[in-house]
C-alpha cells in the first residue's frame, strides 16, 4: 500500500457518498444533479490516481491516470455549469454546451493520442502523467473556466447586490469562496511539467466540494466570516496533520530506508496516526477561540435572550408579558419589527396581540387555523425562514402549498416565524422582521429563538391561566352573592309581604271611609277629587296584590322545596316555570308553542327543581333570540319557543326548541362545563345554568342532549322516567 494513495482513496469515497446524498435530498432540483456530476468527476479523478500510485506496472498506472485525467476535465466544466445555474444566467447556456463539447474532445485526445498526456513518469509518491504538446491549451481552458466562474460570481456579488437579498448574497459569497479555494487545486498541474512538488490539490478540491454541498443542503447559512475562519483553520490544521508526514517521508526517505529498510513507511504512518488523533482537538480549540472573538456581539444578544426567556415565567400579566417579549427581541437583536400571534379559540384564528417597531402590518391581521403557514408549523415544529421557503418554492414551482406558504410569509413581512408549542398545541407564533444590520439569521439564532418561543409559550399559558383563575373567582364571588340573595329572599319576602298587607289594609279602610261619606251636599269639584282618590286607592290595592304574587314567585324559586320526589304533570312544570320567568323576560315578545298531550303520564320529580330546569331553558332561549335579532337587524323577526312532550317507552321524551342565535361548533363540547358561557358578557350569564340543569336531570335518572346550529337555533332533548317506574 502506497502511503500517498490513502488520503486520495478516502476523499474519493467522500466525494461519491456526498454526491449521492445531496442528489437524494432533492433529485428533481438541477443544482443537486449538477453536484452529483461534479462529485462523480472528482471521485473518478482521486480514485484513479490512488490506484495509479499503488500500481507496480507502468501500463496499468497509465490506464488509471487516463481515467483520472478524464475526471479532471469535467470537474471544472460541471463546476462552471453549477455556477451558471446557481446564478440563473440564461445567456451563458450556449457557452456551457461549448465547454462540454470541448471537454469531450480533450477526453478523446487523452485516449487516442499522446498530444495531451505524453506518458507517465515516476515521482517519489508514485506514477504521474506527463504534459503533452497541447496540454498548455487544456491548462488555459481549465484555469479560464474557473476564472470565468469567479468573475461571474464577483459581478453578481458586487454589481447586483442591491437587487439581492442578504440571504442570496450570503449564498453567492459561499460559492465564490468555494471556487476561490478550488483555484488553488491548479498546483496539481505543476508535476505534469516535471516540477517535483507534492500534488495537494485534493485538499482545496475537498473544501470546494464541501462548501458547494453546504450551500445546497443548508439553505440557512452561517456568517461568511465564520465560514472563512473555520475553513482556514481546517486547512491549516489538516495541512499540518497530512503534510508533516509527507514532508518527513520526502526529505528523510533515504535515512529511513537505511534504518528501517522496506518498513520505512511505518514512521510517517505512525506520525500520521498520532497527528490525526490530536488534530480534531487542536481544530476545536483554535476554532472556539476564533469564534468567541468573531461572534462576540451575536453571542451577547443570544445570552441576553436566554436570560430573558428564563425570567418571563415570573410575569403574570398577559399584556405586559407580550409587550415585554417583542420589546426585548427587537431591541436586543436589532430587528425591523417583531410581532406575536396567539390562538383565539372563539374564531379559530391566530390574532396579533403584540407588535413593536416599523412594520406596516395591521394589528387586525390574523391567520386562519387551517392556513398553509399554521399547517407547516404544525408539521415541522421548527422556525420557518422566508428565504428558505422562497428558494424551495422556486425549485418546486409546481408545488401549490409552497407557493401559498411563501405568499403568506410575504404578507406577514416575516424574515423568520418561530412557533410556540405547549405539548402538541400550537399556542402562538413569533414573527420576526429582518435584522437592521442586513445580516442573515444563523442556526444559533434560530436555536435561541426556539428556546425563547417555548419558554414564552409556558409563560403565556401561565399568564392566561392566572387571568382565567381571576375570572373564575369573580364568577364564584358573583354566584356566592346570588346564593346569599336567595338565602335572604325568604326573610325579605316576609317583610315585603307585611308592608304590602299594611298598604292593602290602609287602602281598603280609606276606601270604606270614602264610600260611607254623604256626597249629596258636596260640590261637583269636591266629588271629582274624591273619585280620583278612590281610583288611586283601588290602583294601590291592585298593585299590592300583583306585588304579592311576585313575592310568592320569588319564594317559590328561592326555596328548595321538598327533597322527595312525587308524581307531577309535565304541563304543571311548564306553567310554573313560565309563571316564574315572566318577571325576568318579556314573554309577550315570544311565541310559545306547547304540544303536551292531555293524557301524558306523570313524571316522578322534585317539582321545584324541575321548574328551575325549564326556567333556565326559557331564560337562555330568550337571550339567544335577542342576540339573533340584534345580529339580523330585522325588527320583524320574532322569537319562538316550542315545547313538546310524548311518551317514549318507559320515559317522557321532552323537546325544547328555540330559533335563537344557536351555538358555534367549537363551543358545543363545553356547554355543560361549569362557568362556561356563550353569552356576550358575564353580566348576562355565569356559565352555571346548563351545568345545574344537567346535574338536576341526572339526579332524576334522566338524560339531556343538545343539538344546535349557529344562526338557526337550539334544540334540547330530555328523557325523564315515568312516575310509576
Amino acid at each position: 500500500m502506497n502511503l500517498y494513495s490513502i488520503p486520495l482513496f478516502i476523499i474519493s469515497l467522500v466525494f461519491i457518498v456526498l454526491g449521492i446524498f445531496v442528489y437524494l435530498k432533492n433529485n428533481k432540483r438541477i443544482l443537486n444533479k449538477l453536484f452529483l456530476y461534479l462529485s462523480i468527476a472528482g471521485g473518478i479523478w482521486l480514485f484513479s490516481y490512488s490506484m495509479a500510485y499503488n500500481s507496480s506496472l507502468n501500463e496499468l498506472a497509465q490506464l488509471w491516470l487516463k481515467i483520472g485525467y478524464s475526471g479532471v476535465v469535467f470537474i471544472a466544466i460541471t463546476g462552471f455549469n453549477y455556477t451558471v445555474e446557481f446564478l440563473k444566467i440564461k445567456r451563458t447556456k450556449k457557452l456551457v454546451y461549448i465547454c462540454y463539447f470541448i471537454g469531450w474532445i480533450f477526453v478523446v485526445l487523452i485516449w487516442i493520442s499522446r498530444c495531451l498526456i505524453r506518458g507517465i513518469h515516476n515521482f517519489f509518491w508514485g506514477y504521474y502523467p506527463q504534459a503533452g504538446n497541447i496540454h498548455p491549451i487544456f491548462l488555459v481552458f481549465f484555469i479560464g473556466i474557473v476564472s470565468f466562474s469567479l468573475m461571474l460570481l464577483c459581478y453578481s456579488l458586487w454589481f447586483k447586490s442591491k437587487k439581492s437579498t442578504p440571504f442570496e448574497r450570503a449564498q453567492i459569497k459561499y460559492v465564490f469562496l468555494a471556487f476561490l479555494f478550488y483555484s488553488f487545486a491548479s498546483v496539481d498541474f505543476l508535476p505534469n511539467y516535471g516540477i517535483e512538488i507534492y500534488p495537494f490539490g485534493y485538499i482545496p478540491t475537498l473544501v470546494f466540494i464541501l462548501i458547494i454541498a453546504y450551500t445546497i443542503i443548508k439553505y440557512r447559512l452561517m456568517d461568511i466570516t465564520i465560514a472563512i475562519t473555520r475553513t482556514g483553520i481546517f486547512i491549516a490544521v489538516y495541512s499540518l496533520v497530512l503534510g508533516t508526514p509527507f514532508i518527513i517521508a520526502y526529505s528523510l526517505r533515504p535515512y529511513l530506508l537505511g534504518f528501517f529498510g522496506d518498513k520505512w513507511w511505518f514512521v510517517p504512518m505512525g506520525l500520521l496516526t498520532v497527528l490525526a488523533t490530536v488534530g480534531p482537538f487542536i481544530y476545536i480549540y483554535i476554532n472556539t477561540k476564533a469564534e468567541d472573538r468573531l461572534l462576540r456581539e451575536q453571542r451577547q444578544y443570544q445570552n441576553t435572550l436566554r436570560q430573558a426567556s428564563s425570567g418571563m415565567i415570573r410575569v403574570r400579566e398577559l399584556n405586559r408579558l407580550l409587550n415585554l417579549i417583542v420589546h426585548v427581541v427587537t431591541k436586543t437583536v436589532k430587528l425591523e419589527f417583531a410581532a406575536i400571534f396567539l390562538l383565539n379559540s372563539e374564531n379559530n384564528q391566530y390574532v396579533m396581540v403584540a407588535k413593536r417597531d416599523s412594520s406596516v402590518l395591521s394589528k387586525s391581521f390574523s391567520l386562519d387555523i387551517n392556513s398553509s403557514l399554521i399547517k407547516q408549523l404544525h408539521s415541522k415544529r421548527e422556525p420557518l425562514v422566508y428565504e428558505e421557503i422562497q428558494l424551495q418554492s422556486q425549485d418546486s414551482s409546481y408545488d401549490v402549498k409552497l407557493a401559498s406558504l411563501e405568499k403568506q410569509l410575504k404578507e406577514l413581512q416575516a424574515a423568520v416565524v418561530v412557533p410556540s408549542f405547549v405539548g402538541n398545541k400550537l399556542l402562538g407564533l413569533i414573527v420576526l422582521g429582518k435584522k437592521l444590520s442586513g445580516k442573515i439569521y444563523s442556526q444559533d439564532d434560530l436555536n435561541v429563538f426556539s428556546v425563547l418561543a417555548n419558554q414564552a409559550a409556558l409563560a403565556i399559558e401561565n399568564a392566561q391561566f392566572y387571568e382565567d383563575v381571576k375570572k373564575t373567582q369573580e364568577q364564584l364571588f358573583q354566584a356566592e352573592k346570588m346564593a346569599t340573595v336567595g338565602t335572604m329572599a325568604d326573610g325579605l319576602s316576609h317583610q315585603i309581604n307585611n308592608r304590602f298587607q299594611a298598604l292593602s289594609l290602609i287602602a281598603g279602610d280609606s276606601l270604606d271611609i270614602l264610600q260611607s261619606l254623604d256626597m249629596s251636599k258636596s260640590s261637583s269639584e269636591f266629588k271629582d277629587v274624591l273619585e280620583q282618590l278612590k281610583y288611586a286607592l283601588q290602583r294601590i290595592q291592585t298593585n299590592v296584590m300583583q306585588g304579592g304574587d311576585i313575592v310568592k314567585g320569588l319564594l317559590k324559586y328561592s326555596r328548595p322545596g321538598p327533597k322527595g320526589f312525587e308524581p307531577v304533570d309535565f304541563s304543571k312544570i311548564v306553567e310554573g316555570a313560565l309563571e316564574m320567568v315572566q318577571y325576568k323576560v318579556r314573554l309577550q315578545d315570544l311565541d310559545i308553542e306547547r304540544q303536551i298531550p292531555g293524557d301524558l303520564p306523570q313524571i316522578k320529580c322534585n317539582l321545584t327543581q324541575m321548574e328551575e330546569v325549564f326556567f333556565n331553558l326559557i331564560d337562555n332561549a330568550y337571550d339567544a333570540i335577542k342576540e339573533r335579532k340584534e345580529a339580523l337587524k330585522d325588527s320583524s323577526f320574532r322569537g319562538k319557543i316550542a315545547i313538546s312532550a310524548i311518551q317514549k317507552d318507559e320515559s317522557v321524551w321532552i323537546v325544547f326548541q328555540d330559533n335563537g342565535i344557536g351555538v358555534k361548533d367549537r363551543d358545543k363540547a363545553s356547554l355543560f362545563t361549569p362557568f362556561f358561557t356563550t353569552k356576550a358578557t358575564s353580566r348576562k350569564g355565569t356559565g352555571l345554568g346548563l351545568y345545574v340543569i344537567q346535574k338536576i336531570i341526572g339526579f332524576h335518572n334522566g338524560t339531556i342532549s343538545v343539538n344546535s346550529t349557529y344562526n338557526v337555533g337550539t334544540k334540547f332533548e330530555i328523557l325523564l322516567p315515568l312516575a310509576n317506574k
